[in-house]
């Protein structure tokens, strides 16, 4: 789109009808047209995101859908949002902001804005805080740096103009930026000759095993996970606990195209039961490089190019979370997990990982990965403000 700090007013409405409902979704295309960093999300997927009936967000919050139009033509959308049970219970009464785009212009970004601030007030909710497209997980943030090359499965990607006018605006960080850092598999690199003297050290303890994840046993696996994202994360500052039917959903996708070889748990022997599990480190095809391909499945010959891209062998192995509770921190037991990943990805031929996203407030992680010679390819900000 073309700068356009002028004109007529910008007017903005809520989306009522069908129509409308598919120029909010669309509109993203107005904007990164011609971009070739831009991985088109999966239409299918944003509208049941976006539908009450159907969308998970919908079960414990509300939320609200807005276009800016200016001439007669949109120029903007924002959805408006609050997740009342995470407000209940953290004491918060925090709205979200997400499906964030605009043209150009920073008269319509603040028209948006000042929307879902108004929505917010009616509400009782007193500050804001995205952008999240009703997912904390999914493409949330705007970018700060990283053009090189495209996200990685589940980061976004926004125009430099996005990152200035919220600056402009003033915006505070909601939090330490999130960051995501890519790991050669090809070249030599000591950093990973040492990461592996070090993990064989630990195997010789022999206090810790790694396994594969059980997709037999999917639901347990499961729980699993969702037991150690809240004992893993819970030192962070903007923490909130993780609901079980929303980490449920969230991974349901990736149980048809996931390796199981590369889903893995790390056990301390000297424990028995559900404590047993300690860590868990999940590498996820990086399906970004099919998705760059297929449009966002808008016409339905893009499910052909979406299948014949699929076929291919991704160079990326996406990383998406290390979970190792404090207690573990030190014990080698994050080691042992990262060697393995390493090991099993190169053998399936993959070039490099992206460890995505993590936050700045977690140390330990970005220490870890410069440790094995990763170097920071993206970095993402969450914003807050009063209404």
């Amino acid at each position: 789109m073309t700068p356009n700090d002028s004109g007529s007013a910008v007017t903005v409405l809520p989306v009522r009808t069908r129509k409308e409902r598919r120029i909010f979704l669309t509109f993203p295309w107005r904007i990164f047209k011609g971009d070739p960093l831009w991985v088109p999300p999966l239409l299918p997927d944003l509208a049941e995101r976006i539908d009450p009936a159907r969308g998970v967000f919908f079960q414990r919050g509300t939320a609200d859908f807005f276009i800016a139009w200016q001439g007669g033509r949109p120029v903007g959308t924002i959805c408006a949002a609050e997740d009342r049970e995470a407000n209940a219970a953290c004491g918060t009464r925090e709205a979200l902001f997400g499906f964030f785009h605009f043209i150009e212009s920073y008269p319509v970004m603040e028209a948006l804005l000042a929307q879902a601030r108004a929505w917010a007030r009616a509400r009782g909710l007193v500050t804001m805080s995205g952008p999240f497209n009703l997912d904390y997980e999914d493409s949330y943030g705007i970018l700060v740096a990283g053009r090189g090359r495209p996200p990685a499965l589940l980061c976004g990607h926004t125009p430099p103009y996005y990152y200035d006018f919220a600056e402009r605006y003033g915006f505070r960080p909601a939090r330490g930026d999130n960051l995501a850092f890519a790991l050669d598999l090809t070249a030599p690199n000591p950093a990973l000759d040492d990461l592996a003297r070090m993990a064989e050290r630990v195997r010789a303890r022999g206090r810790f095993i790694v396994r594969s994840a059980d997709l037999a046993h999917w639901e347990d696996e499961l729980e699993r996970i969702l037991v150690l994202m809240n004992a893993s994360l819970a030192h962070l500052p903007d923490f909130r606990p993780w609901r079980r039917e929303v980490v449920f959903h969230s991974l349901a996708p990736f149980r048809k195209i996931v390796d199981p070889s590369l889903i893995l748990f790390a056990e301390d022997t000297h424990r028995q039961g559900p404590e047993r599990c300690v860590g868990w480190l999940p590498g996820i095809p990086n399906l970004n490089e099919a998705f760059l391909h297929a449009n966002g499945l808008r016409r339905p010959w893009d499910y052909i190019r979406l299948w014949l891209h699929m076929r291919r062998q991704p160079e990326c192995l996406a990383v998406k979370s290390v979970l190792v509770p404090p207690e573990y921190w030190g014990s080698g037991a994050a080691i042992l997990l990262f060697d393995e990943m390493v090991r099993r990805a190169r053998a399936r031929g993959y070039r490099w990982l992206d460890a995505s996203l993590t936050s700045a407030d977690n140390p330990r992680t970005p220490q870890l990965a410069a440790r094995f010679g990763a170097k920071e390819y993206k970095r993402y900000r969450v914003y807050r403000i009063d209404v």
